[in-house]
């Protein structure tokens, strides 16, 4: 069947009941493979790889890749390793940039100096906050380019399935942030009973924030009262690791510094 044809029966039953799937599988394992399973019948594709980008738009540098799930051929298409050049990554800018949903094409490059890119790639970008949602369709550099038809169904399908991708990972969060609850007692053990930790756990909630363990106990440390360099002792760390803990928690936070971090806590 032709991509042409494949769009002019796009309201079948048949897809209709495996969009049904795709949607019931969010937050689960196999959410990635059924998407791939959805999509390869209408636009050939070989592999799907989804990721949350955190961002620090300020610095314009990225804080996390965090990976959401992937299914498809391993081997043609090596796993991507993105810890290993997050701020030279070739979509940073325009992730930094993008106001509206992107599409984004990357043709196969020969002398690409990341393996990964010898690959020719589909992404397909939304945006909340300083969060984006990326969806990559990858396809051997042995086989054909992505066509113009196949790039304008995939944009059109975006609207449907990155909203589905958004809540994986905020199903993935939020399952994060229970274990975290569940966690063994840290150094502030006193301060995570206190009204103070549930009100910031609350707003955490709220605004779908995730933070890391530290950068939760560096934020609440300050809250109280604490200063760097006693945060720094109470947790075994140099002054710096405190200060980057910090500056992770407050871009997160979309605020600055201690003053902006009481601000936000109040709801300011």
């Amino acid at each position: 069947m032709s991509l042409t044809s494949s769009i002019r029966n796009i309201d079948s039953a048949h897809f209709y009941n495996e969009l049904g799937e795709l949607i019931s599988s969010t937050g689960h394992g196999l959410f990635a493979a059924k998407m791939l399973h959805l999509v390869d019948k209408l636009v050939p594709v070989q592999r799907v790889e989804l990721a949350e980008w955190t961002l620090d738009e300020r610095q314009a540098s990225t804080l996390e890749i965090k990976p959401l799930g992937s299914a498809g051929l391993e081997e043609a298409l090596p796993p991507t390793q993105p810890s290993q050049y997050q701020d030279d990554h070739p979509l940073l800018e325009k992730m930094i940039e993008m106001n509206d949903s992107l599409l984004i094409q990357m043709n196969a490059q020969t002398s690409s100096k990341h393996p990964r890119y010898l690959s020719h790639q589909c992404h397909l970008v939304s945006r909340k906050a300083n969060r984006r949602c990326v969806i990559t369709f990858l396809r051997p550099p042995a086989q054909r380019l992505f066509s113009l038809a196949e790039l304008s169904f995939l944009k059109s399908l975006s609207e449907t399935l990155l909203p589905l991708v958004e809540r994986h990972a905020q199903i993935d969060r939020q399952a994060c942030q229970k274990n975290l609850g569940l966690a063994p007692s840290s150094p502030l053990t006193a301060i995570e009973q206190s009204p103070l930790q549930r009100e910031f756990n609350e707003r955490l909630c709220l605004g779908d924030i995730t933070l890391s363990a530290r950068e939760k106990e560096v934020c609440l440390g300050l809250l109280t009262g604490g200063t760097v360099p006693e945060m720094a002792e109470r947790l075994s760390v140099k002054n710096s690791s405190v200060e980057t803990y910090l500056k992770r928690a407050a871009a997160k936070l979309g605020v600055s510094g201690r003053h902006g971090l009481a601000k936000w806590m109040v709801g300011a």
